[in-house]
């Protein structure tokens, strides 16, 4: 077919838009112990937070967020202090995926846009270039870059306007262009070199603090190898230090490189199989003494200084997500704004390059909370935003997480949702993640929160297979999809009976994507457990994503894990067994869906239609898989409260 480049618009409009509120900065409101709530109205529960990553600029002086305008997301950057509306960036039909400061004055942000490639849809990437004072935009990829073009992999640390870019400028896997190249650019003067010409096999590129393009992750080109390039400089070339054998598939991956070239840290696993911190040698790659572990959990990740070089902190989710700081004046500054609020978790999200300023985030898994701003120097916080404008720091329904053993005597965590003021026997909702490699944990979830609202107890168990327990936990799920950890999900209804809690001839499984296959096949193999099921942008059949996977690079090993996964994958994908749905079913599915094809949902609802089932199938034409427009949550919600109300009254 005829050469093709892969373009997208890189034109961001600016927009006005209202300022951050401004006010003070209470805990979390305490409701009486034994009182019972009058429900909220549904629309309260769909609100879109009105600020979603923030990040200040080194100097302090502005914020870089997502925020939401009636119903709306949109990039923006707001001035601490000043007058009038932030600037407000529009995408047009791209994403705005992920955004990260360069200088006080420039910002780069990546996008991701659906184009099409020869009768075909794919997913393009590129970085954009915002320059606040002037509202200047600048693509950083040039206009010949292919499918991916927004990994920035290196931001200067001297307060220059310095990045650099690892982007494709070819689509096919026998151009060398295909293997991305790195440029530094220069987004002041617009200059640009070379640093890296592409490798064969490295889609992923790796630069240190002082700019040293250090490592790259190579595959073959079904993904069923992989290897790691090292160097020490720029000079040198690069040297295989570490691949994959036959039956292993672990690399030692450095996490940060250190200001000594010959040491980094890496997460890696320890004897009892949880991923913990460790020195590295880089120059004979062997692991030395642990630094941090997180006792019966894997880390989550590391957090460097600005500098790149320094750890900060160790990111850690046991039963609810924090960060453990190991640097003495984060300590400090973690201990001052946890003294400030009382009863409420506090977590710092953001800081200035001096540290003077902080952006910290007030909740907790029973209360949205919000986004406050930390002068260190007075002590003091101002309110930005809040995570949820209608309930804003009120507290709602009690999270906790409980344990209980499985059928095969495996422990499983889950977090429990109780609707407050309510004793007995109540109606469950089982509520299983997405993923299946995620995991829940006591965290702020508009999903539990209204159904508890509206008099449901709600599990999320973490069944086998979920991360964040360790490798072994994680790989029990191998092989498992629609059995083991299907079991897992049927035990906890037995489990929360045996306690008292759960009524178990009131029972719906609930749940999106991988969470909507489990409620799915629930429907199909479990219909004598459960009254009903609800499955958002849910799979269903295993053997169609399977084809669906062969669409993208490292297809091989993507179909190898997959196949994995249960040992007949026609055999657990409820789609094959319309006739066994004995329970009315939910299906709901947005069109701009790129994570699940919206056809997952469309064939078992045609298949369940066909064979006179209790079938309800609703689309949400511009929703995508991540409810990121409010008024698709607000269907959303008032459909399942429908629904439920109809087949598992509370």
């Amino acid at each position: 077919m005829p050469r093709k480049f892969i373009m997208i618009a890189a034109g961001l409009a600016t927009i006005g838009a209202a300022p951050p509120q401004q006010g003070a900065a209470p805990a979390p409101a305490r409701p009486a112990a034994a009182a019972t709530p009058a429900p909220l109205a549904v629309e309260a529960f769909a609100d879109m937070p009105q600020m979603e990553g923030p990040a200040l600029s080194p100097d302090g002086t502005r914020i870089a967020a997502k925020i939401a305008i009636r119903g709306t997301q949109y990039f923006s950057i707001s001035t601490i202090g000043a007058a009038g509306a932030p600037q407000l960036l529009g995408a047009g039909k791209a994403d705005v995926n992920w955004w990260r400061w360069v200088n006080k004055d420039w910002v780069v942000i990546g996008i991701g846009q659906t184009v099409p490639v020869d009768g075909d849809e794919w997913y393009a990437t590129r970085a954009i270039g915002y320059h606040v004072p002037t509202g200047k935009v600048i693509q950083l990829a040039p206009r010949d870059a292919g499918q991916t073009g927004d990994d920035v992999i290196w931001t200067a640390r001297d307060g220059s306007a310095r990045v650099m870019l690892a982007f494709q400028t070819s689509i096919f896997t026998d151009t060398a262009g295909f293997w991305p190249k790195v440029e530094e650019i220069n987004l002041d003067t617009g200059k640009r070199r070379t640093i890296l010409a592409g490798l064969t096999g490295v889609m992923d590129w790796y630069a240190d603090s002082a700019g040293v393009v250090r490592m790259g992750i190579g595959f073959s080109e079904d993904g069923r190898s992989r290897r790691i390039h090292y160097r020490d400089t720029n000079e040198q070339l690069f040297r295989t230090i570490d691949r994959t054998r036959k039956g292993d598939d672990r690399l030692t991956v450095p996490a940060l490189f250190l200001e000594d070239k010959s040491r980094a840290l890496v997460i890696d696993d320890d004897a009892d199989g949880f991923s913990a911190l460790y020195e590295l040698d880089l120059r004979t790659l062997e692991r030395g003494k642990q630094l941090f572990a997180s006792k019966g959990y894997d880390i989550a990740g590391l957090i460097p200084d600005a500098g790149g070089s320094k750890l900060l902190g160790v990111a850690v989710e046991e039963n609810a997500a924090a960060v453990r700081w190991v640097d003495p004046d984060m300590q400090a500054m973690q201990a001052t704004v946890s003294g400030l609020v009382k009863g409420a978790q506090v977590q710092i999200v953001s800081t200035s390059s001096d540290r003077s300023r902080a952006i910290i985030a007030v909740g907790g898994a029973d209360a949205p909370g919000g986004y406050f701003l930390f002068e260190r120097a007075s002590t003091t916080v101002m309110p930005l935003a809040y995570t949820n404008p209608s309930i804003k720091l009120k507290r709602m329904h009690p999270v906790r997480t409980i344990r209980y053993k499985a059928r095969d005597g495996v422990e499983i965590a889950a977090v429990l949702t109780t609707p407050r003021g309510r004793t007995g026997k109540l109606p469950l909702i089982v509520m299983p993640h997405g993923g299946p490699r995620a995991r829940d944990s006591e965290t702020w979830d508009w999903w539990p929160q209204f159904l508890a609202d509206r008099g449901y107890l709600v599990v999320q168990p973490n069944y086998r297979g979920s991360t964040g327990y360790g490798t072994r936990f994680m790989e029990l799920g191998e092989g498992q999809w629609g059995l083991s950890m299907q079991d897992d999900l049927d035990d906890s209804v037995r489990a929360l009976a045996d306690l008292g809690l759960a009524d178990p001839a009131r029972v719906c499984m609930v749940g999106a994507s991988y969470g909507g296959y489990a409620a799915l096949r629930a429907a199909q193999r479990d219909s004598d457990k459960y009254r009903c099921a609800i499955s958002y942008a849910g799979v269903s059949d295993l053997n169609r994503m399977l084809r669906h996977q062969r669409n993208f690079l490292y297809a091989g090993a993507r179909s190898d894990w997959l196949r994995r996964q249960a040992s007949d994958l026609k055999s657990v994908s409820p789609v094959n067994y319309p006739e066994a749905v004995k329970i009315p079913v939910l299906l709901m599915h947005g069109e701009e869906d790129r994570v699940v094809p919206i056809i997952q949902s469309r064939a078992i609802a045609q298949k369940l239609k066909s064979a006179g089932k209790d079938v309800t199938y609703i689309v949400q034409p511009l929703a995508d898989h991540h409810f990121s427009r409010q008024e698709d949550r607000l269907e959303f919600l008032k459909a399942m409260e429908a629904f439920l109300a109809k087949h598992n009254p509370a």
